[in-house]
């Protein structure tokens, strides 16, 4: 019995937010004194780099008033109205219908985001415009959704629903995505089978996704429940997530039956507690929850508490603080290497992308004189360092493609 609540004490930490920057920062501690396999730190660099991402938030917002980190910023590239041509579409719908369409739309649209790769686009039928990478992903997947690809009730094609997951194929998918032998998107099973099982989870978990039918969407209903006066805590919502959707992911690692996700070993940790030495990121679990707070917004509710959730450690942050000088190789030829992400060239990178990101925050706050309520974290990556990131790689690179070549299975970055 000890050993089973010691087991669940170790999960329930794993999939914490606080574990993320604690096992982070336990990587920077041994980069700063030199003692990590791959990166070393410049903090003389932090101050360029903050001011940098200061200029890319002022061109894209000059009163900075910037809005969330989230998919909803992708559906809005450009100069069509999507989302306002979805809202005549769900004219007649309740408000928490709408918000549960919401949920819907950006559960699978961000479970959809990993890289792309460079060759992929997509051509929006609506304009004739082609677009990339995540904003190609984010509109590829709205145009699927709003198809009724994931639904198994043709009448409601405006929802996704556990049975309409499960049953979605290869062949769909790669319709709605325009995929083809010369136009290639990385991981396309990956991602084909990655919905099929929140299918499945959905449909086991009616507590958390309901019934008649089972949907992603009835999460609003649960996460409802949580709110105390109004106010809902973001780690409350990563908690549900990370609690809901957990078995989606494949081959990963495991503790006592229990998927862990987007968590990784690194062996520089000490290995004195159960799961001491892994390193959880979260990353698209984060990335989902920062795009469900909005529709939540929608209900009435105050999101508080939204520094305990993390920076995002992708290839764009990542890319950002190497390619600046924030991080350093030790060892220039892993630039000229491919890495899975469960590599500890990555580990590393990943882990000491979300500790700079704190740091990059906090600068950005002094320099402009505003607390953490004013900047939040998620408003630093909007504004921010995911632009920021992509610029620099645009100019350094052919593509913009990031500065460390990814393995990717179209489940991770």
């Amino acid at each position: 019995m000890v050993e089973d609540k010691q087991v669940a004490a170790a999960i329930a930490y794993l999939r914490s937010p606080q574990a993320i920057r604690a096992r982070c920062e336990q990587l920077l501690t041994l980069a700063c004194d030199d003692r990590l396999t791959y990166f070393r730190c410049d903090f003389n660099a932090l101050e360029s780099v903050a001011d940098y991402v200061l200029q890319v938030t002022r061109s894209h917002y000059p009163d900075l008033q910037v809005p969330f980190h989230s998919r909803w910023r992708h559906f809005e590239v450009g100069t069509y109205p999507r989302l306002a041509s979805l809202e005549k579409n769900l004219v007649g719908f309740t408000t928490l219908e709408r918000a549960r369409t919401q949920f819907d739309l950006a559960i699978t649209s961000v479970l959809l985001d990993a890289g792309a790769g460079a060759d992929w686009r997509y051509q929006e039928p609506a304009t004739g415009d082609w677009f990339q990478r995540s904003e190609g992903l984010a509109i590829a997947s709205f145009d699927t959704f709003c198809q009724g690809v994931f639904s198994s009730q043709p009448e409601h094609s405006y929802q996704a629903d556990a049975l309409g997951l499960q049953q979605l194929s290869e062949t769909a998918l790669a319709q709605g995505f325009q995929v083809s032998t010369q136009n290639p998107l990385v991981g396309l099973s990956g991602r084909v089978e990655l919905l099929q099982r929140l299918g499945a989870v959905v449909a086991r978990s009616p507590a958390l996704f309901g019934t008649h039918p089972a949907r992603p969407g009835h999460l609003v209903d649960f996460l409802l429940t949580q709110a105390q006066d109004g106010k809902l805590a973001a780690s409350t919502v990563l908690n549900a997530v990370l609690t809901g959707l957990g078995e989606i992911w494949a081959g990963r690692l495991t503790l006592a039956g229990a998927n862990l996700g987007d968590v990784w070993v690194h062996p520089a940790l000490p290995s004195d507690e159960l799961g001491s030495q892994l390193v959880p990121f979260h990353k698209l679990s984060q990335w989902l929850t920062y795009s469900l707070l909005e529709p939540l917004q929608t209900l009435g509710l105050t999101i508080v508490d939204l520094d305990e959730l993390t920076g995002l450690p992708e290839y764009r942050n990542g890319g950002l603080c190497l390619d600046l000088g924030l991080l350093q190789v030790k060892d220039p030829g892993i630039l000229q290497q491919r890495h899975l992400p469960g590599s500890e060239v990555i580990v590393e990178w990943r882990a000491l992308t979300v500790v700079l990101l704190d740091r990059i925050a906090a600068q950005l706050r002094q320099t402009l004189n505003l607390s953490a309520a004013e900047l939040p974290l998620v408003k630093v990556l909007q504004g921010g360092t995911w632009s920021a990131g992509r610029q620099i790689a645009a100019w350094l690179r052919p593509g913009g493609i990031p500065p460390i070549n990814l393995e990717s299975d179209g489940t991770v970055f």
